[in-house]
């Protein structure tokens, strides 16, 4: 599959793009009717990801897009069966209307556009070098996104750490940091506070309401990795850098305008209501939402006329990874969709005594637990609607959440950006980082070796936060 024809189907479905609610006569189905049987392909296309690279690397090499379809299948079918095709069809509609396509056309706007800024020169991979560049990608996954900072530094950070031989904790500490925790400064960081900011929470009202547990798991993190890097960068012997330190310039600057162009779309969709719609298989679609993705597919087109294929060449530039995270997450989308609908059941659904744990006996909300439910299914599920169950909860009204139950919000917000950095598939990023550290030929953790690197220094951290922040 070329990435022209990832393009080409985007294009295609432009008219079809995120829809924000259903008609009243959808054929959806009840999460309240959906037993816990219904995740077990979940559970199947999560065991894939952690086992199968490990024992049958060729095999998942050449095969994870079948294996990502198999799992899918196993619902689809069993579903249309016992609930009819057309609700099936709905919801498959739906999916990919809501969720899945602005998903991938966000993700591949922001890897093709960063793709084409090339950081020429090399960088000395030092303690301090490193830690300033995970410090400054923090910041700038704010306001470009985990995804645009992410893949804008992931690879001058390789390429100034290839002659170290202890490197690996570099990398997992970028996921930490950068694609994730440094997202919560803004509403264009992560795609649940985006929702959120949809739902009418203010722009800046993360910033100043998540900026001081931002700032601190941020601080910690940052002086752990320059202990853990010094003390390895001590014990290696210096050994000849392949690519020796070299002035830093920038190569195809007209991608940093269509960066910035990709956070005016997406921020105008989110301010301009002209209140057309339309309707497309029970789906409402929204003006402002068709337009939004329409741009930002045409924006990779330009990318692509406009950068040289030289600068991408010397970029270590692939579809590779993007086409690993469209094949996978689109397993994972279908698979979690059953998930999604039991927890949206709420105290009526399979999940409901998880569900009860939210609510204090006098009916205040628990924002401990709204941390900690919010956080731990994030780091599993799709941290976007999993926010959203979580939001609706709270009330669902911004006003209020902004105001009296600010410190909920708080919780539900930061335990849906953070804790995604618990695995790999807690969110985008981190699995497109995986892919082009291992594309470049260093080994990364496997699925469980990445959790046991996130239990040992996260959850720790998170402690820290729930006893300073929401107790």
């Amino acid at each position: 599959m070329k990435i022209r024809d990832l393009l080409a189907g985007a294009l295609s479905v432009g008219l079809a793009l995120p829809a924000f609610a259903a008609s009243p006569d959808a054929p959806a189905i009840d999460g309240r009717h959906l037993g816990l049987t219904w995740m077990i392909p979940f559970a199947g296309i999560l065991l894939s990801i952690a086992i199968l690279p490990l024992v049958a690397p060729s095999f998942w090499h050449h095969h994870f897009g079948k294996v990502s379809a198999g799992w899918a299948t196993l619902i689809v079918i069993p579903f249309a069966m016992i609930h009819g095709v057309p609700s099936a069809v709905y919801e498959i509609i739906h999916l990919l209307l809501l969720d899945y396509i602005p998903f991938i056309v966000l993700l591949l706007a922001l890897f093709t556009v960063t793709g084409g800024i090339h950081i020429k020169g090399n960088l000395h991979g030092s303690p301090s070098m490193n830690t300033a560049l995970l410090a400054i990608g923090t910041v700038l996954a704010g306001w470009m996104g985990t995804t645009g900072a992410s893949m804008l530094l992931i690879r001058p950070l390789i390429r100034a750490n290839d002659d170290r031989r202890h490197k690996i904790h570099v990398f997992v500490f970028f996921i930490f940091l950068v694609s994730n925790i440094g997202g919560a400064l803004t509403p264009l960081g992560d795609p649940p506070l985006f929702l959120g900011f949809l739902k009418g929470v203010s722009f800046f009202w993360t910033t100043t309401h998540l900026f001081s547990e931002m700032l601190v798991c941020a601080i910690v993190l940052l002086a752990l990795f320059y202990a853990i890097d010094s003390y390895w960068y001590r014990k290696e012997a210096r050994r000849s850098d392949p690519t020796p330190e070299t002035p830093v310039r920038i190569e195809g600057g007209i991608n940093i305008i269509l960066l910035a162009v990709i956070v005016g779309v997406v921020l105008a969709s989110g301010t301009w209501k002209p209140g057309i719609h339309f309707t497309i298989f029970h789906v409402t679609l929204e003006l402002q939402n068709v337009l939004r993705d329409l741009a930002l597919v045409a924006i990779c087109f330009m990318s692509l006329r406009l950068t040289s294929q030289k600068s991408r060449s010397d970029n270590g530039f692939s579809w590779g990874p993007m086409l690993e995270v469209a094949k996978l997450f689109a397993g994972i989308f279908i698979t979690i969709a059953p998930a999604i609908a039991i927890l949206k059941a709420g105290k009526d659904g399979a999940l409901a005594p998880l569900v009860a744990l939210v609510t204090n006996p006098d009916g205040q909300p628990n924002d401990i637990w709204y941390f900690w439910l919010t956080g731990i299914l994030s780091s599993f599920l799709d941290n976007a609607p999993t926010y959203l169950v979580f939001f609706n909860l709270a009330g669902g009204n911004a006003e209020i959440l902004m105001g009296t139950l600010a410190s909920t919000l708080a919780a539900i917000s930061c335990g849906a950006v953070f804790m995604g950095a618990n695995s790999y598939i807690g969110n985008a990023p981190n699995f497109m980082v995986k892919a082009v550290v291992e594309e470049a030929g260093i080994r990364m953790p496997s699925f469980f070796g990445y959790m046991a690197w996130s239990s040992a220094i996260l959850l720790p951290l998170f402690v820290v936060l729930t006893l300073v922040f929401f107790v």
